[in-house]
């Protein structure tokens, strides 16, 4: 990403940097001004594809409030990667991120490692918009901790996407599914659950599917799913370390099927990176695993940047700005808070959504259940069980 106003507040990890304008490092506890007293640089890291959505609302942010930020720096890295970036830099006393823009797996390791400054409840007054998150948004906030403020939500999957060339009769239960794969054995493909959101996604969805004891105990309650994955694991020659990897794979043909969701089947054909025409297969009696993405302050970014990053988040959370995570479909739908219709949206993601959204999504979203994912410690457990059971 090139180098915008608004960037650098988010999440920036320039590992070894010195502390950047904008007052000296904070205590987590220190009062926070309602605005910085001058203008700030604000460093910005992006570990979960969320400049994507909201990239342009930063720059117009930056835009109209050059009184708080005068520049901001991007940055992108894997969501296993933040952990180690923020440490170093808090190690060292030199902080150089400002706002981190995670998903779920980076926040519960930031939670667990305890690198995050506490925004909730003490913030609360300053972000309304929090107020109005859709149901399934504001349950997915309370996985956060009040270490993490929600900015864009979706139901996620998981989904099948496949070459309907290659895949004329597509599974649509997890049984037909591992029959296919052993049947075709390399061609089923998902990434690793710790670095992409689908293969999160169908790690935690399984357990639901397969009816397994306890959907929220990945250690003591997923013996089917454990076994399941193991036996698929017999027919998959390797995990990619990201889910671009596998959409590349499916356009090229090594793959035929891959786990996906709803914004990884929208985007990538948006793009041209996967043919228009693949489809998706749902599973039956599936439960939508939701997803979001979250805004984070690492411990140490100085009181006048926390001002200017809670000011950004605010702008954030409303309508106007919402509508803009329509985007090209990326995080389908996008918006975190009620009443922000596709109609809201730019005329740009109105089009990609029309011509290559899937009508039926609509109706699978209001008609199937759906379920946050597990809280940090479980989902921290899961994804070193996949780790060290499956993916080694």
């Amino acid at each position: 990403m090139t180098a915008s106003g608004v960037s650098t507040l988010l999440f920036l990890a320039a590992c070894g940097a010195p502390t950047p304008p904008g007052g000296a490092t904070a205590p987590a506890d220190a009062p926070v001004p309602e605005k910085p007293a001058a203008a700030v640089t604000l460093n910005v890291l992006d570990v979960a594809g969320n400049l994507q959505l909201t990239q342009a609302i930063i720059d117009e942010f930056v835009k109209t409030n050059p009184d708080m930020v005068s520049r901001v720096t991007y940055e992108k890295a894997t969501a296993p990667d933040m952990a180690g970036k923020v440490k170093a830099q808090q190690d060292a006393g030199r902080i150089g991120i400002d706002l981190v823009l995670t998903g779920t797996d980076a926040l519960s390791a930031g939670i667990e490692q305890n690198l995050l400054t506490p925004l909730m409840p003490r913030f609360s007054s300053r972000l309304p918009g929090m107020k109005d998150y859709l149901e399934p948004a504001a349950a997915m906030q309370k996985l956060a901790g009040g270490y993490g403020v929600l900015i864009t939500y979706y139901p996620s999957g998981p989904l099948m996407e496949y070459a309907p060339e290659r895949v004329p009769d597509p599974p649509s239960t997890p049984e037909e599914l591992l029959a296919y794969a052993q049947a075709h054995p390399g061609k089923v493909g998902y990434a690793r659950p710790a670095n992409s959101g689908p293969g999160r996604t169908f790690l935690m969805g399984l357990p639901y599917i397969l009816k397994d004891s306890n959907p929220k105990d990945p250690i003591n309650g997923w013996d089917k799913t454990w076994a399941y994955l193991k036996e698929l694991d017999k027919t998959i020659t390797n995990y990619p370390s990201g889910t671009s990897d596998t959409m590349k794979n499916l356009a090229n043909g090594t793959y035929d099927i891959v786990l996906s969701t709803t914004g990884w089947d929208i985007n990538p054909r948006a793009l041209g990176t996967v043919p228009a025409n693949y489809k998706v297969s749902t599973f039956e009696n599936f439960t939508w695993v939701t997803d979001a993405h979250y805004a984070t302050i690492p411990k140490g970014v100085s009181a006048d940047k926390q001002a200017a990053v809670l000011n950004l988040l605010a702008f954030i959370l409303s309508p106007e700005q919402q509508a803009k995570a329509y985007d090209k479909g990326f995080f389908y739908p996008g918006p975190a808070i009620k009443g922000v219709t596709l109609a809201m949206a730019p005329a740009e993601s109105q089009q990609v959504i029309a011509q290559f959204g899937r009508p039926e999504y609509d109706a699978l979203i209001e008609n199937n259940p759906k379920a946050v994912p597990l809280e940090t410690k479980q989902l921290v457990e899961a994804f070193a069980r996949w780790d060290r059971e499956i993916g080694s």
